[in-house]
């Protein structure tokens, strides 16, 4: 098969085509026949060789895909040879053929292209796991969202949004936080020319918000606490920002404020699969009926993932970056 390999750490130029075995599923995999795959922010940090693949997975990039079953382990997983399906891997997705685990393996949403199908797992499995698992999201509670445009900060705001929270975004731009808007958001706060925290006190009248999902960390974070309301939750899940903060201490102990992160991609396949099926229950049925569109914002050839790596590094896109890989 063809495949993405890291050549060694370094630019988007380290990534070539090659040819490789096609791998083969092990009990309890399937193999799929990748016609997408999605590009995301943990592709670049393990190209540049910052973010190195759990033990056991495939060490070619890719941790999302949209495509075809071509065989495995189908009994009792509700699925068949030929069936459209998306998974969530911990790499290996740059590739005309992958293996997933079954439990991380959900069908396509009805009336999705594969390329929108390989747009949906990383960034849902891990808003999932984070805004409503972690950081516990309950009705009539309202969030903000660091990085609205990203693919990420796209999937937070839609699904906060289709299921009736208050939502906040930052984004870099005027046009940025309008796409966030138009995704959802109440507000788009400009990062670049506006103080979030205090645009985020002004609209919820001094209060700030329940729950805030950042991917930025740094010098963001005591901004974060300043803005979040009585019993809130920081959710950290990149530091884009740089690792360190300073915290004050006294306010999370005044106001029982939360604190905590989290990455998805070494967490076992039990905790992976219960995400899943809380996807496919409360989710699958919101991108079916429309209120949840995965926003393609361009796609590339597989053998142009250099290019892909070079966009997703610009950070000028909105939404989420493809590679086309195989005809469907």
């Amino acid at each position: 098969m063809q495949a993405i390999e890291i050549a060694h750490p370094g630019g988007p130029e380290v990534l070539r085509l090659v040819e490789r075995p096609r791998p083969a599923p092990a009990r309890g995999e399937l193999l799929i026949r990748v016609v997408a795959a999605g590009v995301n922010r943990p592709d670049v940090l393990q190209r540049r060789g910052a973010y190195a693949p759990p033990p056991g997975a495939s060490d070619l990039p890719g941790l999302e895909v949209a495509g075809v079953v071509e065989d495995g382990d189908l009994d009792g997983s509700g699925l068949a040879k030929g069936d459209a399906v998306t998974a969530l891997v911990a790499g290996g997705g740059y590739a005309e053929y992958c293996v997933a685990p079954v439990g991380q393996t959900l069908p396509l949403p009805r009336g999705l292209s594969f390329a929108e199908g390989a747009a949906l797992p990383e960034t849902y499995f891990t808003v999932w796991s984070n805004v409503f698992d972690r950081g516990q999201f309950a009705p009539g509670e309202s969030l903000l969202v660091q990085g609205g445009s990203s693919g990420i900060g796209v999937a937070a705001i839609q699904l906060a949004a289709a299921l009736g929270h208050r939502v906040f975004a930052t984004a870099g731009s005027a046009d940025k936080c309008r796409a966030c808007e138009a995704l959802g958001a109440q507000r788009g706060i400009d990062y670049r020319t506006e103080d979030f925290v205090a645009v985020v006190k002004q609209a919820t009248g001094g209060r700030g918000v329940d729950v805030v999902l950042d991917m930025v960390a740094g010098d963001y974070v005591a901004r974060e606490i300043d803005c979040l309301a009585d019993d809130g939750r920081l959710l950290i899940i990149a530091t884009l920002g740089g690792s360190k903060a300073q915290v004050d201490v006294g306010q999370v102990l005044r106001r029982r404020l939360t604190v905590t992160g989290s990455t998805l991609r070494p967490r076992s396949v039990e905790f992976k699969a219960a995400i899943a099926r809380r996807l496919q229950a409360v989710v699958w049925p919101l991108v079916e009926a429309g209120r949840i569109k995965p926003m393609v914002y361009r796609r590339f050839a597989l053998g142009d993932a250099a290019a892909a790596h070079g966009l997703m590094e610009s950070s000028t896109h909105i939404g989420k970056i493809v590679l086309d890989v195989a005809p469907a």
